[in-house]
Parts: structure tokens; C-alpha cells; sequence
């Protein structure tokens, strides 16, 4: 998919980057360059000199954009909405303003991500802060960008349902001048800076720039398994006996399972054994405070947080057979 964006009001394999900084081009667009030339002469005994007439040249504005991807590892992309980090530099020599298309679409992509929005770095401290931070609408322009000058731009993307774990993905930016872009010396009569032409420099007025994404997802698998203890030293389920229940939650994957809680219902026809709930084999209180768990007659409940793939949380209680 590909989306026009920008404002009034304004985890994959290696990010393409823009090759080197790059500078506007020369003199600023609109300067009046004006020359007069002079001539000497003797004739007979006499000397004297005359001076031509004025000739100014105004400036044109040369249109010319450089675009980097600044997420230099692949992004991390799992449950939550996923910032990349793009630059807009007006390497031409006057302020231009650029429109600025998203396509999530990329060749090779084994995801395409959902694309939630574009936000310009309005305070300039590098870091996407929601709420503070313009979002883009769409079909508008960016904010005017100097010669030389730079636009911090995010784009927020999110994981499609389809993707699985470990798949990679690249987001493009790509940035046009609004006055107009093509084949490098295409000319705009009348529209550059000051009232002269703007002529299309180098970079055909357009350029783009990857970021890239890999897909860090969990999946959870709870098992519960039961031993048991009777009051004659054997492990027969008789009335008396106390079994022990463990349930383990495994997260595998490269992300992580966020907010996981394990809970369980005392079974009828038992009772539970008060202070026995444990996690990871830590004693746990039965009571509802600061501790991650708390159990009563009718069931436990643990809250294990964010778990990391690759992690197993083992959680135990015993009741007893009544």
C-alpha cells in the first residue's frame, strides 16, 4: 500500500541510508548577482573611462531533497505500534516544502506493516513524544524546510495479523518537492524563490529511503500436570490425600507476552491448603497485596507480567481431598 502525507500544523534486516550529508547547492535561491564593467581609454593627451550598464542575474532555486533512514537496526515490531525514524534535508539552495509518501508495500517484504501515521519531530529532541509531536494528514505538505535544513520525520506502523515471528519487513519514505520534480535541468518558470525559476537539481527532486522491521511475537503453551500424596505414604487419591497442582506457562518466540496471568479454580471436592501457592518455586501469600499472586477457596491467580520468549513461570498450590 502506499499513502500520501504531511502537514500544515504539522523488527527486519539493515535500514537503507541516504548516502553521506548532503548541502545545499551555492548561492542562496533569489539573490540578485549584478555586474559593471569598465572601460579606460587615452586619446591624444586625454584620458577617460566609461562604465556599461547593469546587468543582474536573479538566482533560480535549484530543487533537491536528500532522505535517510535512521533506524539503524531492524525494529523490533510486536504488540505495540512501532516507531521509524526518517530525516528530510532540502539540499537545494531556498526553502522548499516536500509531500511525503509511505509504502509499506516493499519488494521482498515478508510483512507488509499497517500504517497507523506520520508525526514531525515538532519539538526537535529526536524522540517521538505522542500528544506532543504533529501528526501529518493526509495530501498535505510539510512545513517549509530551509536550504540546508533538516525535518525529523516518524512513521508509526503496526503488525499485520498474518505475521509470524522472525518474518522481516522494509517501510519507505519517499519526499517531492511541491513546486515540482523530474529529469535533472526541468524547469518551473516563475516559481523558485523570489519570483525566478526553480530548475531540478541532481536528485530529480524525489528521493526515498528504507527502514526495516523484523517480527518479535510470542506464543504462550500452559500445561498443568497434578501429584499425589495420601495419608498412608502412597500416592493414591483417596479422601485425605493432598494433591499438588503445577501449572507451567512457556513463552516462546523472539517477543514477549505481555500482562500474562495464570488463574485456576479449586476443584470440587477438594479444599485448598492455605499457604502453599508458590512461583518459580517463591513462597507467595495467600492475600491480596503486593505479591504477584493470591489464592482462596474458590481458586489462585498470578500474575506473571511481561515474560520474555524463551522463558518458562512455573506456578504450584496443593489442596486437599476432602
Amino acid at each position: 500500500m502506499r499513502a500520501a502525507w504531511g502537514t500544515a500544523t504539522v523488527a527486519a534486516l539493515g535500514a537503507m541510508l541516504a548516502p553521506g550529508l548532503a548541502h545545499a547547492t551555492g548561492v542562496s535561491a533569489g539573490t540578485l548577482i549584478q555586474n559593471t564593467a569598465t572601460a579606460t581609454y587615452t586619446s591624444g593627451t586625454s584620458s577617460g573611462s566609461v562604465t556599461s550598464n547593469t546587468v543582474t542575474v536573479r538566482v533560480d532555486e535549484l530543487l533537491d531533497v536528500a532522505v535517510a533512514g535512521l533506524t539503524t537496526t531492524p525494529a523490533l515490531a510486536g504488540a505495540s505500534n512501532v516507531v521509524l525514524d526518517y530525516s528530510i534535508t532540502n539540499t537545494g539552495n531556498g526553502p522548499e516544502q516536500f509531500n511525503l509518501a509511505v509504502n509499506t508495500a516493499v519488494a521482498g517484504n515478508q510483512f507488509d506493516a499497517v500504517l497507523q501515521s506520520v508525526v514531525v519531530d515538532t519539538n526537535g529532541n529526536g524522540t517521538y513524544d505522542p500528544g506532543v509531536d504533529q501528526v501529518l494528514t493526509s495530501g498535505q505538505p510539510t512545513p517549509s524546510i530551509a536550504a540546508d535544513g533538516s525535518l525529523r520525520v516518524f512513521v508509526i506502523v503496526s503488525l499485520p495479523g498474518t505475521a509470524t515471528d522472525g518474518q522481516t519487513s522494509q517501510v519507505q519514505l519517499s519526499a517531492t518537492a511541491v513546486t515540482g520534480s523530474g529529469t535533472p535541468g526541468t524547469v518551473f518558470a516563475g516559481q523558485g524563490q523570489g519570483g525566478g525559476d526553480a530548475v531540478v537539481g541532481a536528485s530529480t527532486a524525489t528521493q526515498s529511503a528504507n527502514d526495516a522491521l523484523i517480527a518479535a511475537l510470542a506464543a504462550v503453551a500452559l500445561t498443568k500436570s497434578a501429584s499425589v500424596v495420601d495419608p498412608f505414604g502412597g500416592n493414591q487419591p483417596v479422601p485425605g490425600a493432598v494433591v499438588t497442582y503445577t501449572l507451567t506457562a512457556t513463552v516462546s518466540g523472539t517477543g514477549q507476552a505481555d500482562n500474562l496471568r495464570v488463574t485456576d479454580v479449586i476443584p470440587a471436592g477438594t479444599t485448598y491448603e492455605a499457604g502453599t501457592l508458590t512461583l518459580d518455586s517463591a513462597a507467595l501469600t495467600d492475600a491480596n497485596d503486593t505479591d504477584a499472586g493470591e489464592a482462596s477457596a474458590a481458586g489462585i491467580d498470578v500474575d506473571l507480567g511481561n515474560v520474555a520468549g524463551g522463558t518458562s513461570k512455573t506456578v504450584r498450590f496443593n489442596v486437599k481431598i476432602d
